[in-house]
């Protein structure tokens, strides 16, 4: 089996190419000029921008893809707000440019969807839950779940939408709240005295690893649909605070304070999955929320500077 992976420099592309490839995949990865060299997994790269259309079809048809998996996107919520139209171009219409791409060799195709479609929607949310996205990053990636159900719907193609919830790992990029808070709790354990400045501290998220919701996406392409990849508990960002600082013996209320800088012009206050459609499969998780927060802490302890 071959499959293509878009956004593969990223903590998911990463996973996931070691993950197929345990099961004899050979992957090929599609990255952007610009993308960080540092976060190559080993596996063959083609350099590409989705937001390229011609260079979609290049690489797809080059490459003959069994499975595409579209992960590549601006994916910073905050950031979508400064940036709506680069996030719609590489979102909604990069999404396109692929799925149109597999669909001219057949190829199966999963598209990296995201709990941020729910917005306010009451939780537990599972896949027949009303969507209400509240940022322009959500309505981008809303776009792109419902071109993935069309195309299955009209031209027969196997498909498939991992809405995901939060997923973290020490390989998450460095502006996501979990890395955040990680590394500065190893910083001040090291001897920095600066504080971090974070916004709603209310917040709650629905936080798994990232190791773990790769399965779930190889999964969810075999069989085709929509899944919910949850773990069905949520956590406050204070809760995280509480966990990352204590773990090295520090009290986060002395090293965190709220800024409004860091609050949404949209605020998403609480997001939890029901993930039973994507376990009836037989997917199981391995981490847990502490257990996921003490490896990024204790990467962070060995790494930040």
């Amino acid at each position: 089996m071959k499959a293509l992976i878009t956004g593969v420099t990223g903590q998911d592309g990463w996973y996931l190419t070691e993950y197929l490839q345990s099961l004899d995949y050979e992957v090929t990865g599609i990255a952007r000029r610009t993308s960080d060299r540092k976060s190559l997994p080993d596996c063959r790269i083609v350099e590409a921008d989705i937001t390229d259309v011609s260079a979609v079809a290049k690489v797809v048809a080059q490459c003959q893809p069994d499975e595409i998996y579209n992960l590549a996107a601006q994916s910073h919520v905050g950031e979508s707000f400064k940036s709506p139209g680069h996030t719609w171009d590489v979102n909604a219409r990069g999404a396109l440019n692929v799925l149109e791409a597999a669909r001219s060799i057949g190829a199966a195709f999963y598209q990296a969807s995201t709990s941020e479609l729910f917005g306010i929607s009451p939780g537990p949310q599972n896949e027949s839950t009303p969507f209400h996205p509240r940022s322009p990053y959500a309505v981008a990636k809303l776009a792109a779940y419902w071109q993935t159900v069309n195309y299955r719907e009209a031209y027969g193609m196997r498909t498939a939408n991992g809405i995901l919830f939060n997923h973290e790992s020490p390989r998450r990029g460095r502006d996501f709240v979990t890395q955040k808070v990680c590394r500065h709790a190893a910083s001040v354990k090291l001897g920095n005295t600066e504080k971090l400045k974070l916004g709603n501290l209310d917040a709650r998220r629905d936080w798994g690893h990232a190791k773990d919701y790769v399965r779930a996406m190889h999964l969810a392409l075999q069989h085709g649909g929509e899944y919910v990849v949850a773990t069905g508990v949520s956590y406050t960002v204070r809760q995280l605070c509480s966990i990352a600082y204590s773990s090295l013996g520090l009290e986060w209320s002395e090293w965190v304070e709220t800024d409004k800088e860091f609050l949404r012009p949209a605020e998403v206050p609480d997001l939890v999955g029901n993930p039973a459609k994507i376990e009836a499969l037989g997917w199981e998780r391995e981490y847990g929320f502490h257990n996921i927060i003490h490896e990024m802490v204790d990467h962070a302890l060995h790494t930040t500077a």
